[in-house]
């Protein structure tokens, strides 16, 4: 059984799970009226350590919000090694670039930890935006600033190996 066939809606009744996923920054300034109308669009999926999510270069139709465990997002690299890319724990999202582009997903993904994950998917995201498009682009631009935020890292993590490189050229 993979982790497609593990979904479950929000229990209505978890107010500590309600809080602590709009505590997230994915639900950052949301009004309550929004949050709630999204919080009713995900669905709990549970992934066992070892187990993948999702795999690099599959349609991705989902982004996911991390409740517990931890997940590793990873891509190929193109002389046969892996870049693990970033661990996500809970709090953090990921997979918005499938929602955004609708390409094929540029990473994949394993649990490292038993976990626990939300979903939402595109066609959750198109209901928001044809009910409440104030509640769309707010979750758009949340979406945004974390995408921002990664670009950020990786400038400083690009920066940090071609240092290297160049310090290893030097030095031969």
């Amino acid at each position: 059984m993979g982790a497609m066939d593990k979904q479950q809606s929000l229990p209505e009744d978890d107010a500590d799970l309600r809080q602590f996923l709009r505590g997230t920054s994915f639900f950052g300034g949301l009004e309550p009226k929004i949050a709630e109308q999204v919080l009713a669009m995900l669905k709990q999926r549970r992934v066992a350590a070892g187990e993948t999510l999702f795999s690099e270069g599959e349609s991705g139709h989902s982004m996911y919000i991390v409740c517990e465990g931890a997940l590793m997002v990873s891509r190929h690299c193109p002389h046969g090694t892996e870049a693990r890319l970033q661990m996500m724990r809970p709090g953090d999202f990921f997979g918005v670039t499938a929602l955004i582009e609708m390409e094929a997903r540029p990473f994949g993904c394993i649990a490292e930890k038993d976990s626990v994950v939300y979903e939402l998917t595109n066609a959750d995201l198109y209901q928001l935006y044809k009910t409440d498009l104030k509640g769309y682009v707010l979750v758009l631009q949340n979406v945004a600033r974390e995408l921002c935020r990664r670009l950020r890292k990786a400038a400083v993590r690009i920066a940090s190996l071609e240092d290297t490189l160049h310090q290893k050229e030097r030095s031969t």
